[in-house]
């Protein structure tokens, strides 16, 4: 799934019928303290986005929350995009 500091992944939820577009992005990456962070960005696909950091004490651990997080997007009818960087 996601490994430490390893490119993003992407995940995008379009639904024409409703008017929705949507993306969410989920990152690992390291902190200056040593800690590690899950890095989640998510909003309307082509505006300002909301961006949020959860911080660990080791990667595993935020390898695990991220995990959890991907799972529960998925299970919400978000699919994977084929560019894991960028929403637009």
């Amino acid at each position: 799934m996601l490994e430490p500091h390893a490119d993003p992944i992407l995940l995008n939820r379009v639904d024409p019928a409703r008017n929705m577009a949507r993306y969410y992005r989920v990152a690992i990456e390291p902190t200056l303290f040593g800690w590690s962070a899950v890095v989640r960005d998510w909003g309307r696909v082509g505006c300002s986005t909301r961006r949020r950091l959860d911080f660990y004490d080791d990667a595993d651990q935020a390898v695990a929350a991220a995990g959890r997080l991907l799972r529960q997007k998925l299970r919400r009818g978000y699919v994977e995009a084929a560019d894991r960087g960028r929403a637009e």
